[in-house]
């Protein structure tokens, strides 16, 4: 699997790209911001993008995405149902405004084939109701949900305190390690931070 993160926007939003270089594609998660940033890192990839996948739909994880389909406009753009304008006209509560013909949804349990590559949705409300997290190969693309010796607030419309620790307890309870792969900051293993991140031994009892 080709693995590549910039980051990108007003707050360094880490922007992923996961690859089959085999097939010659990639989706690329979470594009928030610096547009000109992001289409250079797909074309150093060499790869063609197949779909743009959001963690969640806050306005650092979103930005880049109008560009991205200026130049794919058949490109595919995922979020979790809960992420989106209940209309098409945009909402001042941190919802994503829907992607027209390009949206799809995903959820709890859906798998997308990439090439020869499996990706995994797991459901992680807590700092959004929708928030999500992407499992390939040995990589957790977390979004705002896990970060490097913290996690993500809950204190935003649609967060919950009493939602994210149970979101935390799952990751920790997954078997074997990932590549931990957060929204902002630094990137992690899940063993490093189920011995040493807070907010996660708490969510496990630990």
């Amino acid at each position: 699997m080709i693995f590549d993160t910039i980051p990108v926007g007003q707050i360094d939003t880490n922007c992923y790209l996961a690859g089959d270089e085999k097939a010659g594609v990639c989706a690329v998660t979470d594009p928030g911001g610096s547009p000109e940033r992001v289409l250079a890192m797909i074309e150093k990839s060499g790869l063609t993008p197949q779909m743009i996948l959001l963690t969640h739909g806050h306005w650092d994880h979103v930005g880049a995405i109008p560009a991205l389909l200026e130049k794919w406009p058949d490109l595919p753009v995922y979020a979790h149902e809960r992420e989106l304008c209940p209309s098409d006209e945009p909402n001042p509560h941190y919802f994503f405004p829907r992607a027209g013909k390009n949206q799809r949804t995903y959820g709890e349990g859906d798998v997308l084939p990439l090439g020869g590559l499996t990706l995994k949705v797991l459901h992680t409300p807590g700092h959004s109701a929708g928030s999500v997290v992407i499992l390939a190969e040995d990589v957790m693309l977390c979004g705002d949900t896990l970060f490097a010796g913290s996690c993500g607030r809950w204190d935003l419309p649609g967060g919950s305190e009493g939602a994210m620790l149970p979101s935390l307890r799952r990751l920790a309870e997954l078997e074997g390690d990932y590549r931990v792969c957060p929204g902002h900051g630094p990137l992690s293993t899940l063993d490093r931070e189920r011995r040493s991140n807070p907010y996660m031994r708490q969510a496990a009892g630990l």
